[in-house]
C-alpha cells in the first residue's frame, strides 16, 4: 500500500466520517437543549483513557448544569470517576474544559464557567494526583475576561509542546463586538456567545508551569462565510511538520448551540491558514447538521475523535470515530 509520503501527502491527519462513529454519551433527554458532548480526553501511561464531558439541558431547565470525568479501557466504553455541577462552582453554568497530564505527572482540569458577579465567561484550574480527587473548592483561577481586554474567555483547549503549555482560548474581544452594544445586551443572559451583538474568536496563551499565562492574541478569527459569527478551538492534531486544528463557528445568532467543524493548518502554532473558508469540512446527517467540539487523541496509529453530534430529534450526543492514521 503506498504511503501518505508516497503520494507527497505531507502533514495530513486522517478524519472521521460523521456518518459514522459510536454513541460514548447519551443526551439527557430528547429534542433540542439537550446535549452531551464538550469533550476533553487523554490517554495515560497506564493505557486508559480518562474523557471529560457536560451534559445540559434546554435554557429554561438549567443550561449546563453538570460535568463529569469517565474512565475507559478501550476508548469507547466509559464509567464515570469523578462528577461536579455549576453549584459546586457558584455559576449558572459550566462548559467545556481541557483536561491534561502536567509535566510533574499530576491531572489538570482548565474548565470554564460563568462568573456569577460578572455573568462573563471564565477558566480557572483543579489540580489532583487523580480526577477522581478533583475538588471545585480548591479551584484557582487562571483567565479572565479583564486579562486579556476580553468580554469573556471560554472553552480552552491545552496542549504541551516543547514543555511549554499552550491554552488556545474562545474569547470576545473588545475590538469585535459593535461599539453601542450595551453591557445588557453582551452579558444580561449571562453568555455573550449566544447573543446578537456578541462575536467570538481564538485565541492563545502560553505558560512555562501551566499555571501563570500569557496573553499572545488572536490566532483564528472568525471569517466572512460560514464562520462569520465566531470560531473556537477545538483540538490540535501534529503530524510533523503541519499542526492541523479542527475548529468549531457559525454564522448567526440562529445557528446559536449548532456549530459545525472546519479546519486550519499552521507550523507554528501562531498564524494558521483556514482551509474551509466557503464551509465547513464536517457536519452532522442528521438534525441541524451541528457537529462541535471535536477532541482528538492519537494512541498508536490511530486517532480517536470525540464529538458532539446532532441527532435526528434535535438533540446532541457525544460520538467516538476511531481512524487509522496514513
Amino acid at each position: 500500500m503506498a504511503s501518505a509520503e508516497g503520494r507527497k501527502w505531507l502533514g495530513t491527519v486522517p478524519l472521521f466520517d460523521p456518518k459514522e462513529g459510536s454513541t460514548v454519551v447519551e443526551p439527557p433527554g430528547t429534542g433540542p437543549g439537550y446535549w452531551s458532548g464538550a469533550a476533553s480526553a487523554i490517554y495515560d501511561d497506564a493505557e486508559r483513557f480518562f474523557l471529560y464531558y457536560r451534559v445540559r439541558k434546554p435554557l429554561e431547565q438549567g443550561r449546563g448544569g453538570r460535568c463529569y470525568i469517565a474512565q475507559s479501557n478501550d476508548g469507547l466504553h466509559f464509567s464515570p470517576v469523578w462528577t461536579a455541577t455549576k453549584e459546586q462552582f457558584g455559576s449558572e453554568s459550566i462548559e467545556r474544559a481541557a483536561l491534561t497530564r502536567s509535566l510533574e505527572g499530576r491531572f489538570r482540569l482548565y474548565i470554564s464557567y460563568v462568573d456569577a458577579k460578572s455573568r462573563k465567561w471564565r477558566i480557572d484550574l483543579l489540580e489532583a494526583d487523580s480526577p477522581e480527587r478533583f475538588d471545585p473548592a480548591q479551584r484557582r483561577s487562571v483567565l479572565r475576561a479583564e486579562d486579556v481586554g476580553a468580554e469573556g474567555v471560554k472553552d480552552p483547549y491545552v496542549t504541551i509542546v516543547g514543555r511549554r503549555y499552550y491554552m488556545f482560548v474562545h474569547y470576545a474581544p473588545r475590538a469585535l463586538q459593535p461599539p453601542d452594544a450595551t453591557p445588557e445586551e453582551l452579558h444580561g443572559t449571562g453568555n455573550i456567545f449566544a447573543t446578537e451583538k456578541g462575536r467570538g474568536s481564538s485565541g492563545l496563551a502560553l505558560s512555562d508551569d501551566g499555571v501563570h499565562f500569557r496573553w499572545t492574541g488572536d490566532v483564528l478569527p472568525p471569517g466572512k462565510r460560514w464562520d462569520r459569527k465566531l470560531t473556537r478551538v477545538d483540538t490540535v492534531l501534529y503530524q510533523p511538520p503541519v499542526f492541523t486544528q479542527l475548529y468549531s463557528g457559525r454564522s448567526s445568532v440562529e445557528e446559536t448551540y449548532e456549530d459545525a467543524t472546519g479546519l486550519a493548518v499552521s507550523s507554528d502554532l501562531r498564524r494558521f491558514h483556514k482551509l474551509t473558508e466557503e464551509a465547513p469540512a464536517l457536519v452532522s446527517p442528521h438534525g441541524t447538521g451541528a457537529l462541535r467540539y471535536t477532541d482528538a487523541v492519537p494512541v498508536g496509529d490511530e486517532v480517536f475523535y470525540y464529538y458532539e453530534c446532532a441527532r435526528e430529534d434535535g438533540s446532541h450526543e457525544l460520538r467516538m470515530s476511531r481512524v487509522t492514521r496514513h
